[in-house]
């Protein structure tokens, strides 16, 4: 199981790294009924909170309950670190959800089938830092999820990407600091993309966003030649 991000380089450049499976990582927190229980509003429990990392929570503010099922749009306040050192609290908020196209990757070698017959999608994120330490660097901890409930790691890109600028947090993010991308998700097989997830460990019962996902954008015919008149 990898849990990294799935490389695409462009044709300009080197040629793609071997593509990584997606982590085969079940959800858990589910109900014998097969249904995600939606704690209410308001301020975690001690337990609530012991399953977060250990990162310094500011005073008055309320982490977002572990398995809590939002709207795209909707805000989350979720605390995370890239170690144990090096943490803080950050509001995160999908904002929409659209499905791409193979087409969009023609500057990119594909050298996988997993990446030719996969279904892409992209997730507009937005970030704030409201905790007390520099996050800067990190990437933004979000992953998808398919209709199999495997958590789907977002693309990572050795260049930009116009489509769907896919970027880390910037080198420098301290507190206050707010930061809009865009991630790219392959779901492979061409299987449905139902949801974006928050799991910072395996022992987390997921925040999850879903929404209706919006259908990519209408392709322009190419235009006709320009015939030259004769003279």
């Amino acid at each position: 199981m990898h849990n990294g991000r799935v490389p695409l380089t462009p044709r300009a450049t080197l040629r793609l790294a071997a593509l990584t499976t997606a982590a085969a990582l079940g959800l858990s927190g589910c109900s014998s009924g097969g249904e995600r229980s939606t704690p209410t509003a308001g301020s975690p429990s001690p337990a609530s909170r012991s399953t977060y990392p250990a990162v310094p929570v500011p005073s008055g503010v309320d982490l977002t309950p572990p398995g809590t099922r939002l709207a795209y749009g909707d805000p989350a306040i979720v605390a995370f670190g890239t170690t144990r050192a090096r943490g803080t609290v950050l509001r995160l908020v999908v904002r929409r959800v659209q499905r791409g196209r193979l087409s969009d990757f023609g500057g990119f070698i594909l050298d996988s089938a997993y990446k030719r017959t996969a279904a892409y999608y992209y997730a507009t994120v937005s970030v704030r830092n409201v905790g007390d330490r520099d996050l800067g660097g990190a990437a933004v901890p979000l992953r998808g999820v398919d209709a199999a409930d495997t958590l789907l790691p977002a693309v990572r890109f050795t260049t930009r990407f116009a489509r769907c600028p896919s970027v880390p947090l910037p080198a420098r993010f301290p507190p206050g600091a707010s930061f809009d991308t865009c991630l790219v998700y392959l779901s492979p097989n061409r299987s449905a993309l139902t949801a974006i997830s928050y799991r910072p460990t395996q022992q987390f019962n997921p925040i999850t966003w879903n929404g209706r996902v919006a259908a990519p954008p209408a392709q322009q015919a190419p235009k006709p030649a320009r015939r030259t008149k004769k003279r």
